[in-house]
């Protein structure tokens, strides 16, 4: 994997819009003797999802993980420079960027023996939009034209329709997306998981669906034993250029990163791709693991959320002072051992569009500026960040607040959830009572994609429950411009106001490490810090 830093560029839509069909990336042959077991299994860490996996409905990592195997979509990702490519699509045409005709591939099969078919997509996408069905992925489909009569911005108003106007079956393999204006973004955006296709059968019994996924993806689902295994295996019948060189997938379902570090030096695990703290102080997971270690180029964001459904941080001279409390410089440096760097925007360096630095005087450790701050929002309480325990998020959050205690001279305190699914579950219930972790890793790469779902009103992943009108024009404007360099400018101008505004404050970026063990011949990482399945040589 290229430790360089790689331009991450969306497709240009002035050309004819059909992605070529080019390789998912990740691929590799045996080293040594080159005996490699095509049946073996390989274990993979993983965090308790928090829902259903359900494509449209999984937002988050510990389910995303498992949501990207079960089910293929219209287009895949290169894996070490998010190019997009054909995948399922056999073509994507459009002359205005507003309409486009897709053309799917024939004889893919779901995991229930059923051919995917256009109808397939055209229903999924449909369900994933209803505001009915609650889907968290829901606003990714508010680009569609009629999204608004499915989805209506008044959460207790009922749905004219059921079904979104710009989607149309035109035969068998083919339909019409008819997008609310002409975007640069669409033709990279559905290769994200909620645009996956659904069997028949899923819409016949959504329940059956629940308990056992039907999916399309090149590993089929097994069994699901909560808080402890997810298992999977190899769907042969899969067509997709990224099938899979094993038979057995155990998703092993950890509270503790430590834990899990454990079993992967010793062969328990064959791979993580985040390592606990403590093994990279002094850089000891590479006397741990050797060539065993993983590296790949990232597109994320760590962040701390200020909920604005409480009162106190509706003070943006509060969530000024506690972002300049806190030393990002320090933290990375020791808590992190030089595995994160701080951050500074709100976009991941990377990303066509990053700009450094937008978060100005905010995201720069500055105690005396922060108790002036502090003192002018007339704040006294003690605040608190709450988060997940696992997954080594413990270790920097509690050393974010004892910066802010020591800076501002007021109480901070880390409150754990015991994992991540729970979580989640806070966070998604707007039952956050403090400060929130609210990391993110890119779906797709693209600016866009570290705004829309963050920022806007009603977003998929607004943590911070942030609503300004004058942000969501911005966005909508950027979503409906075809040239991309001019949609980008639109964009820097949201994050502009969304850095005045200071919603959330952006903490550090992750550098990719994680590892493999000694049962894999081979194993590669992806930008959204996922391993890439298609790249795993088991040992024979």
């Amino acid at each position: 994997m290229s430790r360089s830093r790689v331009a991450w560029v969306a497709l240009p839509i002035t050309l004819a819009m059909t992605l070529s069909a080019c390789g998912g990336g990740g691929g590799s042959s045996s080293d040594g003797d080159g005996k490699e077991n095509p049946d073996g299994t390989v274990s993979i860490y993983g965090t308790e999802p928090k829902s259903t996996l359900f494509p449209a409905n999984t937002t988050e990592a510990g389910g995303g993980k498992v949501t990207d195997a079960l089910f293929s979509r219209l287009v895949g990702y290169k894996a070490e420079d998010g190019a997009p490519y054909n995948l399922m699509a056999e073509s994507i045409t459009s002359s205005d960027a507003k309409v486009y005709d897709i053309k799917i591939k024939q004889g893919w099969k779901f995991h229930d023996g059923t051919e995917v078919k256009a109808k397939n997509f055209v229903d999924a996408w449909n369900y994933a939009a209803y505001a009915p069905n609650a889907q968290q992925a829901a606003s990714f489909f508010s680009v569609i034209q009629g999204f608004e009569d499915v989805h209506p911005s008044d959460e207790n108003a009922q749905p004219a329709k059921d079904k979104m106007s710009g989607l149309e079956v035109t035969g068998d393999y083919e339909f019409k997306v008819t997008l609310n204006g002409p975007t640069s973004v669409f033709t990279t955006m559905i290769g994200y998981t909620p645009f996956s296709p659904m069997a028949d059968s899923f819409f016949a019994d959504p329940k059956a669906a629940e308990a056992k996924p039907i999916g399309n993806g090149p590993l089929k689902f097994v069994s699901r034993t909560p808080n402890a295994l997810i298992k999977m295996e190899r769907f042969d019948e899969y067509q997709g250029e990224d099938k899979v060189h094993f038979k057995t997938l155990d998703y092993k379902i950890y509270s503790s990163q430590e834990t899990a570090y454990q079993d992967l030096v010793s062969g328990k695990l064959d791979f993580m791709e985040a390592l606990p703290p403590s093994a990279k102080v002094g850089e000891k997971y590479k006397a741990d693991l050797g060539e065993q270690v993983v590296t790949a180029n990232l597109l994320g964001q760590s962040a701390i959320a200020f909920p604005q459904y409480i009162d106190a941080f509706k003070n943006v001279k509060l969530r000024q002072a506690v972002s300049m409390a806190i030393n990002r410089e320090q933290i990375t440096k020791t808590v992190l051992a030089g595995s994160y760097v701080p951050s500074t925007s709100f976009v991941s360096p990377g990303i066509k569009g990053y700009r450094a630095d937008t978060c100005g005087e905010y995201c720069k450790y500055n105690p005396e500026k922060a108790k002036e701050l502090l003192k002018e929002s007339g704040f006294t309480g003690k605040l608190t960040i709450q988060s997940n325990q696992d997954g080594g998020r413990k270790e920097p959050l509690e050393a974010a607040c004892n910066s802010i205690k020591q800076a501002l001279e007021i109480e901070c305190e880390f409150v754990g959830a015991t994992n991540f699914g729970a979580f989640r579950q806070i966070v998604d219930g707007k039952q956050l009572t403090g400060m929130s972790r609210s990391d993110w890793s890119a779906d797709y790469p693209s600016i866009e994609n570290f705004l829309n779902p963050l920022y806007r009103t009603g977003g998929s992943s607004n943590d911070s429950n942030y609503s300004n009108p004058e942000v969501d024009a911005l966005l909508k404007q950027a979503d409906s411009t075809a040239n991309e360099d001019e949609a980008i400018k639109l964009y820097q101008q949201a994050e502009d106001i969304i850095a005045r505004d200071l919603p959330s404050m952006p903490t550090w970026n992750e550098k990719g490490i994680g590892g493999r063990s000694k049962n894999l011949i081979d194993a590669k990482m992806s930008f959204k810090r996922q391993a890439v399945l298609e790249s795993i040589r088991v040992k024979g």
